[in-house]
């Protein structure tokens, strides 16, 4: 069994995506970030980082004590490995795998999370921040573009945990959508992942965790996420 420590975000969202696609056992619970659950000291006893999500596998491989893991990058590659699925089956497929994931983490998550913040949470509107971090998404999104017109899937032709890292930070906002068209591959990739059966039970988790995504933010919400004083 494995305790899956989760809000709704698209970092979240990674970590269902795998957990339904290999049909582990795990039960929820929820860390409201709104409220300030990520600095609990319970919390932080296995996300020291005060970030969300973390994992406790209470049946490791070597079948001894519980592993907490946190960092989302580092859990898939934690399950990847517990499991032998969606990292590829030699040493080339690894290496494909494990770039795009670094890529994901370094890079796309990063600068469209900076997007976002200033694009909708901030509390005035820099149009330096903006342009900055639109163009630097656009950049991005035109190099998974590229790489997915030779490839069905991120890494290569077959699904992986690149992809579950990927998906949820495309078009991340729905109260700031980005133009989608110049990126056709992507979209293309996109819908594939988004129709598959354990991707929606993925995503349906977010309504029976937090009803209120999507809402404005309360000033104590601002608090807590944005380290406001």
């Amino acid at each position: 069994m494995i305790d899956f420590h989760y809000w709704p975000t698209p970092n979240g969202h990674k970590v269902t995506l795998f957990l339904e696609e290999a049909g582990l056992e795990y039960t929820v619970k929820p860390v409201n970030i709104g409220a300030g659950d990520q600095f609990k000291p319970e919390y932080l006893a296995i996300s020291p980082n005060n970030k969300m999500p973390a994992i406790v596998d209470h049946a490791p491989a070597d079948g001894g004590a519980p592993i907490s893991v946190f960092e989302s990058g580092a859990i898939l590659l934690y399950l990847a490995n517990k499991t032998g699925r969606f990292f590829g089956s030699d040493v080339r497929q690894k290496v494909a795998v494990n770039q795009w994931l670094m890529w994901q983490m370094g890079g796309l998550g990063p600068m469209t999370g900076q997007y976002g913040h200033f694009s909708v949470y901030a509390p005035e509107k820099i149009p330096y921040a903006i342009d900055r971090y639109t163009r630097e998404v656009q950049r991005l999104l035109g190099v998974l573009d590229r790489q997915l017109a030779n490839h069905a899937f991120v890494a290569g032709e077959e699904y992986s945990i690149a992809d579950m890292a990927i998906h949820p930070w495309i078009n991340a906002y729905d109260s700031a959508p980005l133009d989608m068209t110049p990126y056709p591959n992507v979209q293309r990739w996109h819908a594939g992942i988004a129709a598959r059966p354990a991707t929606q039970r993925a995503y349906a988790l977010k309504q029976q965790v937090n009803p209120n995504a999507g809402k404005p933010l309360s000033e104590e919400e601002r608090k807590h996420l944005f380290g406001q004083k």
